[in-house]
């Protein structure tokens, strides 16, 4: 049996188009389309738009969430705080108190007597 040219002009179409594959004898479809059978054993799942709510919860969860960490966490880093501020106001008032006219006699006198100490 011949081939008719008409026939062959299908065939050759069907074959650039994206047709038949002959190697394999089943369509696979054009390029970024690729056609396969269809997998067993895998299950998705999905939400309708409607449904999808990215930001649900993020306020109320930021607020409490942060009380819980902070109220957790509160005395490893107030303590040390409170210790430091305290001794940095006494340090400052101490330090005003000896530049200022009363703190220069109060050490000439105590320098005085830790002279009169250290020769007597």
């Amino acid at each position: 049996m011949r081939v008719s040219p008409q026939l062959r002009i299908q065939a050759s179409r069907l074959l650039r188009d994206g047709g038949l594959d002959p190697k394999h004898g089943k369509f696979l479809g054009p390029w970024g389309n690729i056609g396969s059978q269809p997998q067993k054993g895998l299950t998705s799942y999905s939400l309708s738009p409607n449904r999808q709510r990215p930001l649900g919860g993020v306020v109320h969860a930021a607020i409490f969430n942060t009380t819980r960490r902070t109220k957790d966490q509160i005395l490893f880093w107030l303590t040390p705080m409170v210790l430091g501020y305290a001794v940095m106001d006494w340090a400052i008032q101490k330090n005003e108190y000896y530049n200022s006219k009363p703190g220069r006699m109060a050490a000439e006198e105590h320098g005085a007597e830790t002279e009169i100490n250290m020769k007597g």
